[in-house]
Formats: C-alpha cells, sequence, structure tokens
C-alpha cells in the first residue's frame, strides 16, 4: 500500500500549507481537508472510499466539493467512513441543505452520489485485500485513528489527538507497524492550549512515544503555520530513540 501526503499542515497560508488529506493507493482518501485540491480531475474520479477521522472542518472541508465535482461522472457513490458521532456532524450540520446539499439524497436515495456508511472503534473494513480498522483517538469531538494493513505491513495514522492510552495499547496491538503518523499542533510554550484543545505538544508527544513497545518510523502531521520549525527542534531534542521526522506534502510512505 501507499500513503501519499496531499495535506498535512496545522492550517493554511501559502501553497504548501494545506490541511489533512492522504492519499491511499489511488482510490481511498484518508481525511478530506484542503490537500485535496492538489489532486487532479481524473484523480479525484477514482476516489471510491473516504475514511474520516473526525468532523473538524480541516479535515473534512474539501469533501463536499470533492463529491459536487465527480458525482454525476461516477457510476458509483462515493463512501463516507466514520464514527456514528461523526457521520452524525457531518449530516446534521455540513450535507444538511443549508450549508451543502445532502448527496445521499441527490440525484435520489436509490441512486445517490456520495453514501455514509458507520465504522465502529475496533472495526475493520477491507478493501481488495487491503485492511483499514478504526482505533481510539481522543479529541474535543468525538475522533478516531485508523490502522492501514497491506498484509505485509501496516500504517497508523492517529488523526487528532491528545495523549490517549486506549490509542497506545491500539498501536502496541499492531505487529508488523512500519510508519505512525502522529500530530503534533503545539509547541511546549503552547502547553495550555494543546491540553484545552486535546492537542499534542512535545512533550505530551515524548510521553506517547515512550509508552511504546514497537519501534515503527515517526512522521510528525498538524504543525501550526509559523511554529513548525520551533516545534520540531523541541520533537528533536525529545523524541528520543524515535527521531521524529516532519511530513512533508508529496511525501509517499510504503509498506
Amino acid at each position: 500500500m501507499k500513503f501519499r501526503v496531499l495535506g498535512c499542515s496545522g492550517g493554511i497560508g501559502g501553497q504548501e500549507m494545506r490541511t489533512s488529506a492522504f492519499l491511499v493507493d489511488d482510490d481511498v482518501l484518508i481525511d478530506g481537508g484542503t490537500g485535496v485540491g492538489a489532486l487532479e480531475y481524473d484523480a479525484l474520479l477514482r476516489i471510491d472510499h473516504i475514511f474520516v477521522t473526525h468532523a473538524h472542518l480541516d479535515h473534512i472541508g474539501f469533501i463536499p466539493l470533492l463529491v459536487d465535482t465527480v458525482g454525476n461522472d461516477r457510476r458509483s457513490p462515493i463512501t463516507v467512513y466514520g464514527t456514528v458521532e461523526t457521520i452524525r456532524i457531518l449530516r446534521s450540520h455540513i450535507f444538511n441543505w443549508l450549508v451543502w446539499p445532502d448527496f445521499s439524497a441527490i440525484p435520489d436515495r436509490h441512486r445517490p452520489f456520495m453514501r455514509f456508511q458507520v465504522l465502529k472503534v475496533g472495526e475493520t473494513i477491507a478493501l481488495d485485500g487491503r485492511k483499514i480498522s478504526a482505533l481510539p483517538a481522543l479529541h474535543t469531538v468525538p475522533a478516531a485513528a485508523y490502522c492501514l494493513d497491506s498484509g505485509d505491513g501496516q500504517l497508523i495514522y492517529t488523526g487528532d489527538t491528545t495523549y490517549c492510552p486506549a490509542l497506545i495499547a491500539a498501536i502496541n496491538q499492531q505487529p508488523a507497524l512500519r510508519h505512525l503518523v502522529v500530530e503534533t499542533a503545539f509547541s511546549d510554550a503552547q502547553h495550555g492550549l494543546a491540553m484545552a484543545s486535546r492537542h499534542l505538544c512535545p512533550s505530551l508527544l515524548a510521553g506517547f512515544l515512550e509508552a511504546l513497545t514497537c519501534r515503527p518510523e515517526v512522521h510528525i502531521s498538524h504543525l501550526k503555520p509559523g511554529h513548525g520549525e520551533r516545534t520540531m527542534a523541541e520533537i528533536g531534542v525529545s523524541g528520543g530513540a524515535f527521531r521524529p521526522t516532519m511530513l512533508v506534502n508529496g511525501q509517499v510512505l510504503t509498506f
């Protein structure tokens, strides 16, 4: 499996600052932030599945535009996966005919452009020999991390989370984890903000990594524009044996 970074920033500000969106092979999106806009039309048309970690705008903002752009030229609906709470938020607050049309009912409910599928934490979806599992995460809204399993190796993307013992336990249970993509939104100078918003900062990340019994490559996502250099410097001091690296647009992780 290939995990391609379309956007991994914690905000916007120039062409390279695109929010969370990752293309798996050529038919699966993990989150749908502004990074989706980096794809050409033909690539957008090939996306059949979207797995949403949580319903914050920086992770879902381009999903409505994607469905609207390609829906009429597809033969089957795009399936959007998320926890029951995430699906409820998307239905109630995005695809509600006020903010955006309900594409699960367009052109009609028998032939929609989009369909929702609830994915419980601990549940696994099989897609052509690949497995994608929802793992626990802890954020200000209901959230999930995802484990992607090719059969030969695994990658875990935490989405947005603070220190989460249940997620750490789930990570430690993976037998062939090659890559861990983990957020660190704030520097240690903003520790209070990280705690209030249920994100990680370098000191919290250090505790997170120290609790791991596996040794994947660690990639840092969701750095805030203007603060990334400082945050990565702090991670360099506190990251220990893992030596985390900054995720960048266009990077491809293979597993």
